[in-house]
């Protein structure tokens, strides 16, 4: 049995969603967001309750019911408070400024790196090495900050690069003479 599908996802106050077929579609004060489920699980809303059941006992129908509850969980976060990753800069002379819709970052090479943000993602770069992903599509908030991330990925020797706040890199000690 899953643990993760049992548990109904409430919606709060402000957030409506209307279920279609095997897509709900959920709105919010942040905008609206929808999910297609499977086959294998059934959605229900009642009473700002949504409540996702498996459609048989098939290990992939087991499978599909977490993570459909948990896919649908992340849709109500995000038209709620939206998702955030932040970035860390660190290196000498390395830094970030937001120009228009464009980020641009001095990270060491001959050439200044332009990155667009994609509709649905806001960057902001509050300080010259902090950079702020936010939106309210976890995936793809995530995946702009990776695409940030590996333009200068940290180095294990001096630290370099750009990591997530609170990122650990393993440091190796240099050779020795």
């Amino acid at each position: 049995m899953s643990r993760i599908g049992k548990k109904p996802v409430e919606l709060p106050s402000g957030v409506s969603a209307a279920v279609s077929g095997q897509t709900i579609e959920v709105k919010g004060p942040k905008g609206a967001r929808t999910f297609t489920a499977t086959d294998d699980v059934t959605l229900v809303v009642n009473d700002n309750v949504v409540t996702i059941e498996p459609r048989g006992k098939s290990k992939r129908a087991r499978q599909q019911w977490g993570m459909s509850r948990t896919q649908v969980a992340n849709l109500v976060t995000g038209v709620t408070q939206g998702f955030k990753k932040e970035l860390e800069i660190q290196g000498v002379g390395y830094r970030a400024q937001m120009q228009g819709n464009t980020l641009k970052l001095n990270l060491g090479y001959s050439h200044d790196v332009d990155f667009t943000a994609p509709d649905g993602v806001t960057i902001t770069a509050p300080k010259q090495t902090e950079i702020v992903v936010e939106g309210i599509d976890q995936q793809q908030v995530g995946e702009v900050a990776a695409k940030i991330r590996e333009w200068r990925r940290p180095e294990p020797y001096k630290g370099k690069g750009i990591r997530y706040k609170g990122e650990f890199i393993f440091r190796k000690e240099g050779k020795k003479k």
